[in-house]
């Protein structure tokens, strides 16, 4: 008799924990968070097809974000604007990359629409896809051809099965009824943009020197610092470049701390089910910590991103956890010293700013 009347209390407890978890947004958002990121991790790992890696990375970038599950209408123009951006990549490194003259114009004329398209409210989605496409494809086909096209096709299979993965955990953990739909953008801007503008040229003379550097001699290896370099300057000034490149190295301590953990734990326990449910734990420990209303929750949708790419690079035969680690805060560090750089001497020299002192 005493069991039975333990065991309805237990089940009334859990059932109080569940509903709790239901009617609470921000526990939503962490059950969300660690359900859907886990499943992306097994999935990606039991198959592993080519870039199954960015299926973790870019569907916890997604529910780190306090939003609510893309309509279908989004997800398949996210779809769309995938293969567009990696169309265009190819199209550069198969056609335009051979000739220098016609090449070097092109991707300036392409970086700066892409800055411009963001500055007046285009697709956030569309233009970093691009800027990885124009910057990725063009490095790796100077290699090979095909290795270009293969990062191609399996950086867009990635993509859609990301946009599954972020419908799949929307649904297993739902946002209780009444939840506010996402306000729909106000879309481009119409017309022209002189700011958007001047924004999308400093952005682009910053950037395009290093990926004319990096691809004209092959830099395969410091890849990362051109693709950061890129990213930092989406807001061409000084402060925010810089801001962006700190927290990014601060994410990088925070998730390379706790890979290292991570790693050692999974080298002791080589086993995927071992693997699955120590990730789990780890979603929801990040999960806590990036919804939370700590001043370091910003540091740790990136750090999870840091942790899983080093712990699945180090994971590779002959592969060093430590290299890993200290090769991607140089890359960081040496992105923000770039971009930080540029941006001072635009604010030295900027016509404009000149003229109004």
């Amino acid at each position: 008799m005493q069991n039975i009347v333990s065991n309805i209390f237990a089940l009334k407890s859990i059932r109080g924990f569940i509903t709790d978890i239901r009617s609470n947004q921000q526990s939503i958002r962490i059950m969300r968070f660690a359900v859907g990121v886990t499943l992306a991790v097994a999935i990606s790992s039991a198959i592993e097809w080519p870039l199954s890696f960015l299926v973790p990375v870019l569907t916890s970038v997604f529910l780190a974000m306090p939003i609510p599950m893309p309509s279908l209408k989004v997800g398949l123009t996210n779809m769309l604007y995938t293969i567009a951006a990696f169309s265009i990549g190819l199209v550069f490194t198969l056609f335009l990359l051979p000739f220098p003259l016609a090449y070097i114009p092109m991707l300036a004329l392409v970086l700066f629409n892409l800055y411009y398209m963001l500055n007046r409210g285009g697709s956030f989605w569309f233009v970093l896809m691009s800027l990885l496409a124009v910057l990725i494809l063009p490095l790796l086909g100077n290699a090979h051809e095909g290795l270009a096209a293969g990062f191609a096709f399996g950086f867009v299979f990635s993509g859609w099965v990301t946009i599954f993965m972020l419908w799949l955990a929307h649904l297993l953990v739902p946002d209780p009824a009444g939840t506010p739909l996402l306000p729909k953008k106000p879309g481009m801007q119409p017309g022209y943009s002189l700011p958007a503008a001047q924004a999308a040229l400093k952005s682009t003379i910053a950037v395009l020197p290093i990926v004319v550097l990096f691809i004209t001699f092959e830099f395969t290896g410091m890849l990362l610092v051109m693709v950061f370099a890129a990213i930092f300057t989406l807001a061409p000034e000084v402060s925010k470049g810089k801001a962006a490149g700190i927290n990014s190295m601060k994410s990088t301590v925070i998730g390379g701390l706790y890979a290292f953990v991570f790693y050692h734990l999974l080298v002791a326990v080589p086993e995927y089910h071992f693997f699955v449910a120590l990730m789990f734990l780890t979603t929801l420990f990040f999960a806590r910590n990036i919804f939370s209303d700590k001043p370091s929750a910003k540091y740790y949708a990136s750090a999870f991103s840091t942790l899983f790419i080093l712990v699945n690079s180090s994971l590779g035969e002959d592969a060093s956890f430590t290299s890993a680690f200290f090769l991607r805060f140089l890359f960081i560090m040496l992105a923000t010293i770039y971009v930080v750089f540029s941006l001072m001497v635009f604010d030295r020299y900027w016509p404009q700013r000149k003229s109004a002192r």
